[in-house]
């Protein structure tokens, strides 16, 4: 057994460096729309190849020789979108860049700008970026440079405003762009009260790791939206915690310090359990 782990100790250092980086490329993809058109192909490909292999079917075998090399170039070019976006986040930092204690101000003055935006039921939508750019989707929309302010937020999007239909882009702690257009995701949903923002704050997640944060016009309710997940009607203090939950500590809100600072006696809650959105 000595023997053996001398000989073959750097094939276990092997298989190991192999196993974390499929595991990690497996977490960067998993959320990427293609995954499950690569996962059947790949199933296909796999039972093709055994079926031809066990009965020595000599034409599929052949096929599936040719196939194989146009089939790699052929995916690289078809789920180009995903693979760039999935190396994005495979590389991207979760955290902001900015100090905690910066952070921890714009958190308070975000939070706070949501809660009065859904105490008017004025319908809202932001886009957190953090490790993977929004560049493409800020091109779409007018360019800002501004101080984020709970004042200014409000200006935005009143109903009346030029700029309110579209989304808002937050970078570090300012407002980079207003008026951005966001990918819809083409997700089927089942709850049919879900409304383009929604489904904007959806499709945006699904193919960057932003946060987005919606406000309902309709009932005022909160939702925050990573990784192609919706939560839907969070109350004033299921948000704080929620926003502290992803940007302090990356830990479940009960374990943090930093979440009691952003707590503020009393709460909105929805009115009803369906979010009724026609945006």
């Amino acid at each position: 057994m000595l023997k053996f782990l001398q000989d073959h100790w750097g094939d276990g250092i092997e298989i190991l460096i192999l196993a974390t980086c499929i595991y990690q490329i497996y977490r960067a993809f998993r959320a990427t729309r293609g995954a499950q058109i690569l996962i059947g192909l790949g199933t296909i490909l796999v039972v093709l190849t055994f079926v031809s292999t066990i009965f020595k079917f000599e034409v599929i075998s052949w096929l599936l020789k040719g196939v194989a090399t146009v089939l790699a170039f052929a995916l690289i070019v078809i789920f180009q979108p995903e693979l760039r976006n999935g190396l994005a986040r495979l590389g991207s930092n979760r955290l902001f860049s900015f100090s905690s204690k910066r952070r921890l101000a714009f958190l308070e003055r975000f939070a706070d700008a949501v809660i009065n935006l859904s105490k008017k039921r004025i319908g809202a939508l932001f886009a957190i970026q953090r490790g993977v750019s929004l560049k493409e989707h800020l091109d779409s929309g007018v360019v800002l440079d501004a101080q984020f302010s709970p004042e200014l937020a409000m200006t935005v999007f009143h109903p009346k405003a030029p700029l309110h239909d579209g989304g808002m882009i937050i970078a570090d702690d300012r407002v980079a762009g207003a008026a951005c257009v966001f990918p819809v995701t083409e997700k089927e949903m089942q709850d049919r009260s879900t409304g383009l923002r929604h489904r904007a704050a959806i499709g945006l997640t699904e193919r960057t790791d932003a946060i987005a944060v919606v406000v309902s016009e309709e009932t005022g309710a909160i939702s925050i939206c990573e990784n192609g997940i919706l939560h839907r009607n969070l109350t004033e203090k299921q948000f704080r915690e929620k926003i502290a939950e992803i940007f302090v500590s990356g830990k479940p809100t009960h374990e943090t310090d930093p979440t009691s600072q952003l707590d503020r006696k009393g709460s909105v809650t929805s009115s009803g359990d369906s979010d009724l959105v026609s945006h």
